[in-house]
């Protein structure tokens, strides 16, 4: 199998390739969802909350971080993580500048 061409993409389509790796696993949407439930930082009870094993959490924890949709503060032996605002905004326009662009046929073309 070849590799992905990034550079072949714009900058703007690779951050939203980036940015829809987020909602790309449903463990991941479960922990945008929680974090957004609760309007405030969550602090170590997301194992807990998702049912699901520590290191699986950890992981999806790592990639939300990496894309910068979540931030975290480490305060050992806790560590807090909550939507990052600026960059669940960004999320918010680029779907939507997307989404917002389609108009209905008005013939079926399949």
């Amino acid at each position: 199998m070849g590799l992905t061409k990034t550079e072949i993409f714009t900058e703007e389509q690779n951050r939203m390739a980036d940015l829809a790796k987020a909602f790309a696993h449903p463990a991941r949407v479960a922990i945008l969802q929680l974090l957004v439930s609760r309007k405030a930082c969550v602090c170590g009870d997301l194992v807990d909350e998702l049912n699901l094993a520590q290191a699986t959490v950890s992981q999806h924890l790592k990639e939300l971080k990496r894309i910068g949709i979540i931030q975290g503060e480490i305060n050992p032996p806790r560590v807090c993580y909550c939507i990052n605002p600026p960059v669940w905004e960004e999320a918010q326009r680029v779907f939507g500048a997307i989404f917002n662009t389609f108009v209905p046929m008005t013939v079926t073309c399949c």
